[in-house]
């Protein structure tokens, strides 16, 4: 009789462990067995067959789970890990030489050849129709510098078409110049989604096709428009106010801060503020305001 009880606890034991080989594919972690002892056995009568239960692990403290078992899937968003943009003039190297007037157009016909059907970054599948390369005087001495197309522009193929385009066109002829006499571009090509701010990563990837842009023309002066065209210009994260009012360098060029032509619509007390920045670069340039007839 004692040999059958040994048999029964035996098949009892073997029975929980394949139940625990089963809980563990099925609830993705291992269950904790206790194997069962057998009580004395004071009479062949008194032996009553096993009744098989499984024993469930108890419970582990919540706070006990999350110190041994971190969340390796959870991402680190840590500041480090953000790309911090980088000063134009630490790209690359500075031209050795200008290139001739003559050359110009088809150096930045070059440059367009290269973006091609660009898909270098999200951008690309984000809903854009067209890549905004930008356009002008090849040899301006004034070049514009703005953050992004927006939908008119992307639509169009042309920076700064929409209603912030008109305003620029405005601002331009107060110093002045006309639209073809300046060159104007952007720190990405492709319209970001509902005209959000582009990201970092989009915008270092597009900045290699912008500074070749910026080294071909060669201008005199540059104007960022807006603080996401100064931060990548300069590689700097500033406020408006402590940028403009002074002059900066980027790649052999002086650069002046202003506010971008959008945020002048939704603001026109800043309107103003951004003349004087034109006025410090149309004595920096010698440019007179047009006569008012």
């Amino acid at each position: 009789m004692a040999g059958e009880v040994e048999d029964q606890l035996r098949a009892y034991v073997e029975y929980l462990r394949d139940l625990g080989v089963h809980d563990f594919y099925r609830r993705g972690e291992p269950v904790v067995f206790e194997e069962p002892v057998a009580a004395p056995v004071a009479a062949a009568a008194e032996v009553q067959p096993a009744v098989v239960k499984p024993v469930v692990a108890p419970a582990r403290p919540v706070a006990v789970q999350q110190e041994t078992k971190p969340d390796i899937f959870k991402p680190d968003f840590a500041e480090s890990s953000i790309p911090k943009p980088v000063s134009f003039d630490l790209l690359a190297p500075l031209p050795a030489s200008r290139l001739a007037a003559e050359a110009r157009p088809a150096a930045l016909k070059a440059i367009l050849d290269e973006i091609g059907d660009c898909t270098r970054c999200p951008l690309a599948y984000a809903g854009r129709h067209t890549i905004v390369f930008g356009e002008g005087d090849p040899s301006a001495r004034l070049m514009f510098v703005g953050e992004g197309p927006g939908a008119d522009e992307d639509a169009s193929g042309r920076p700064f078409v929409g209603k912030a385009g008109q305003l620029l066109n405005n601002m331009i002829g107060a110093m002045g110049l006309t639209r073809e006499q300046v060159y104007i571009a952007n720190i990405v090509k492709c319209r970001p989604p509902q005209n959000r701010v582009p990201e970092p990563g989009e915008a270092n990837t597009c900045s290699q096709f912008l500074l070749k842009q910026i080294d071909v023309v060669q201008p005199e002066v540059i104007v960022a428009l807006g603080a996401t065209a100064a931060t990548y210009l300069l590689g700097v994260k500033q406020s408006l106010a402590g940028l403009r009012g002074q002059w900066h360098g980027c790649r052999g060029a002086k650069l002046a801060v202003t506010y971008h032509p959008a945020f002048l619509l939704r603001d026109p007390r800043q309107k103003a503020e951004a003349w004087k920045d034109l006025q410090m670069v149309m004595k920096e340039m010698g440019l007179k305001a047009p006569a008012k007839g």
